[in-house]
């Protein structure tokens, strides 16, 4: 009998070394959906180096205006990288086009979340993500069997305030994991 996989839809996902992947290395995936159909996250850590939320706007002939906060392009994932999406707080809905992730946080892929944010507007907190990482039945379980990833809690301070480069580490100690007994290089003289 296979052991029954907990519901990971709005947990943090944190790769483990060796995850043999080198796009999800040190990755933290904000799970937006997980079911038995398979899994959708968005890495929430990993900045675009190569586009600017100017280059995003210009294509989809959104003007910024003064108001707008500043708003870093994350790379969510190796799949569908043209397609945008933000996951957000939950103090702005899309004419029904967000989807609720648990009780702080929710998902738009429209256009009309970034036409609020370029104006100003739109949610309180947020991070826009090209692609997603996805997973078909049963492979993200098994990368986990296989000691892929750990799972912890969602924590807005993690998601939302933590610097980039830092959130693999905080999501680790959430779970009173020290960083430095996963190095790779542990141990070795």
């Amino acid at each position: 009998m296979e052991p029954q996989s907990s519901d990971l839809t709005g947990k943090l996902l944190i790769a483990m070394p060796g995850i043999g992947d080198p796009r999800f290395e040190n990755a933290v995936v904000f799970m937006c959906a997980h079911s038995p159909e398979g899994a959708m996250g968005l890495m929430i850590n990993k900045r675009s180096e190569e586009i600017a939320v100017a280059d995003v706007l210009d294509q989809l002939e959104i003007r910024p205006s003064p108001d707008m906060r500043p708003l870093p392009v994350h790379f969510g994932g190796p799949v569908e990288i043209g397609r945008g999406f933000v996951l957000h707080s939950t103090d702005y809905d899309a004419d029904h086009a967000s989807m609720e992730v648990g009780d702080a946080y929710a998902m738009t892929a429209s256009r009309d979340i970034l036409r609020d944010m370029a104006l100003g507007s739109g949610p309180s907190e947020r991070i826009l993500c090209l692609g997603y990482a996805g997973w078909g039945p049963g492979q993200l379980e098994g990368e986990i069997a296989q000691n892929g990833w750990l799972s912890c809690d969602a924590a807005p301070e993690i998601v939302f305030e933590t610097p980039d480069a830092q959130k693999w580490e905080a999501a680790l100690l959430s779970l009173g994991v020290s960083p430095a007994l996963l190095s790779g290089d542990a141990g070795r003289a």
